[in-house]
């Protein structure tokens, strides 16, 4: 699908991501990213070895920001619950990152498949560059809370990390690089784009 540029120039695009990625982790960022070739493996075999519901968004339609916006919400929501339990929920904990695990791989398959190659035709290259980088230590973050104990404090304390950094990183695409995207993009090509997204998304579904 041809898109338009977005009428901006490539400084502009490296601007908005010259800020410290918020999946940096400091000097741990090579250990880590170990980590995350064993995550990776581990979450993308239990996403694709079934299919799933993701409440509230599965057969979404409307805008392909909106959707994903929405979805964003939809993984806050169950943070919340995370953050309610007491360490003797350790079944419940499990449970509810397992959702969080499954409502991630469909939103990263959306954005992974068509929004961030859709960036990339937009000359926003580096913005689809840098947030799928950061997918990477998502996942990251998805093996080390499956891996470790879940019934103590410092579990619930590894998940509010993982929480403050999934924000920044939403806040990133909600308030700089999807509408960038978007203002280069006719109608018929939103319309284009959010269908393609869509379908992409019902694959897990």
């Amino acid at each position: 699908m041809a898109i338009k540029a977005a009428s901006r120039s490539n400084n502009r695009s490296k601007s908005s991501r010259a800020r410290r990625s918020p999946f940096g982790f400091g000097g741990q960022g090579g250990a880590l990213a170990a980590a995350a070739v064993a995550g990776a493996a581990v979450g993308f075999a239990a996403n694709f070895g079934r299919r799933f519901v993701v409440q509230g968004i599965a057969g979404a339609s409307g805008d392909w920001d909106e959707v994903l916006k929405a979805e964003h919400r939809t993984v806050l929501a169950l943070f919340d619950k995370i953050e309610a339990t007491a360490d003797d929920r350790r079944s419940t904990r499990l449970q509810l990152l397992t959702r969080i695990r499954n409502a991630l791989g469909k939103h990263a398959l959306e954005e992974e498949n068509v929004i961030y190659p859709a960036l990339r035709q937009a000359n926003l290259a580096h913005d689809a560059d840098a947030l799928n980088g950061e997918h990477g230590y998502v996942k990251t973050y998805l093996y080390e809370l499956g891996t470790m104990p879940a019934d103590g404090p410092a579990w619930l304390t590894r998940a509010g990390e993982f929480r403050a950094l999934l924000e920044e990183h939403m806040r990133m695409e909600e308030d700089d690089v999807f509408p960038a995207l978007k203002a280069g993009l006719s109608a018929e090509q939103n319309a284009r784009l959010s269908a393609a997204m869509n379908r992409e998304g019902m694959k897990l579904t």
